[in-house]
């Protein structure tokens, strides 16, 4: 059984709560990545903001791209710890039906897990297809 901590993606871009949702948008671009965590003063895991979020919750509801990330960021947080095991994380993921877990030691932010982490790992791939596999099910029937 691997360790979270064996196959997270260990550097993780961020933003802070001094960004404004264009900031974070023109980040995500750059990367090519559709989730960015959000960062306090002291480095603490905050939040986290999706391409989804800025649509729902910015564009939709009519915010401009100088809005203050924590407006349009999920403040509730599904993470894990570095030295679980990611039979936990697939079982985290599926349960609330997300595609990257923040992994957090002490409250700052050590990584992140991504479907993708558990896929590139052979023993893992089993895993990460269920995960997958519930996710978009389910993803998929609430879209009708």
């Amino acid at each position: 059984m691997a360790l979270v901590k064996e196959v997270m993606t260990k550097k993780v871009e961020y933003c802070t709560l001094l960004d404004n949702v264009f900031e974070v948008a023109t980040k995500m671009k750059e990367l090519n990545v559709g989730a960015i965590p959000i960062l306090d003063e002291q480095e603490h895991l905050v939040g986290m903001i999706t391409d989804r979020d800025i649509v729902v919750r910015g564009v939709a509801e009519k915010h401009p791209g100088s809005t203050k990330v924590e407006v349009v960021m999920s403040d509730h947080l599904v993470t894990i710890e570095p030295e679980a095991s990611t039979e936990e994380a697939v079982e985290l993921m599926t349960e609330h039906q997300i595609r990257r877990l923040p992994v957090v030691k002490n409250g700052k932010l050590v990584g992140i897990l991504a479907l993708g982490d558990l896929a590139i790992r052979t023993t893992l791939d089993e895993q990460a297809e269920k995960a997958l596999s519930e996710i978009s099910e389910d993803h998929h029937s609430q879209l009708h």
